[in-house]
């Protein structure tokens, strides 16, 4: 299926490739979720239970590694991430199939979201004021190049994603079509890590992100609680 290609236009609307695979995706992940959950047990959880636990607790254990406390409040959105764009990165590997993250316009709205995200978490933690603040500290010149900050993170973070997924799919096809079959398993295999390693970045930077966003504040509070004498005397 081709990513880009127009299945159906309605208005200012296309339906492509992309959206396709991104939806069926998304319920696909929902359904798997609630199919696999529906019969939790705590006295005999089974090897599929006890699988999702170890999944869940090592994205817990990253989160609270990052933002210890924070890992209840974290864990549904930076989870998902993870989760969405891993089998995201593997759809690929189905015969004429493309992942949406070889799409710019995916790895757009996932930065988008990201980005969005940083602004919620920080001004809930800490307030819309205090955390506003952080933007003129130390001083209010620097106030563009937060901004700038800000917005040239976001691309990066879509840009990466979508220029190693897309370089990863063309180099499989073309030594597929140098080698033929005779390397189908390495190749495999090599997509597999490099899609999961991708996936992993994205969320971890995107937790980065999130943590700068909830911990801006302390750094204006700390510089509030010195001395001006104190502030002097190390200037």
């Amino acid at each position: 299926m081709d990513t880009n290609a127009a299945l159906l236009i309605f208005g200012p609307f296309t339906l492509t490739g992309t959206v396709v695979t991104t939806w069926a995706l998304m319920l696909a992940l929902g359904f798997g979720c609630w199919l696999m959950t529906r019969n939790l047990s705590v006295d005999d959880p089974g090897m599929i239970q006890t699988t999702l636990e170890g999944i869940v607790q090592a994205i817990y254990n990253t989160i609270d590694g990052v933002l210890p406390g924070k890992g209840p409040l974290l864990l549904p959105f930076v989870g998902t991430l993870w989760l969405f764009i891993g089998l995201a990165n593997l759809v690929g590997l189905i015969p004429e199939m493309h992942s949406p993250t070889g799409d710019l316009s995916t790895t757009a709205a996932l930065a988008i979201l990201v980005f969005l995200s940083v602004h919620w978490f920080g001004i809930r933690d800490s307030g819309l004021k205090r955390y506003l603040q952080h933007y003129l500290t130390p001083s209010p010149i620097l106030l563009p190049f937060h901004l700038l900050g800000e917005l040239s993170r976001t691309i990066a973070l879509a840009m990466r994603l979508f220029g190693n997924m897309m370089s990863l799919e063309m180099a499989a096809v073309l030594v597929l079509m140098v080698a033929g079959l005779l390397v189908p398993v390495p190749l495999l295999m090599l997509h597999i890590i490099e899609a999961l390693v991708q996936a992993y970045i994205f969320g971890t930077l995107a937790l980065i992100y999130i943590a700068g966003g909830m911990q801006s504040h302390e750094t204006h509070d700390v510089e509030e609680s010195i001395p001006p004498s104190e502030q002097g005397d190390n200037s």
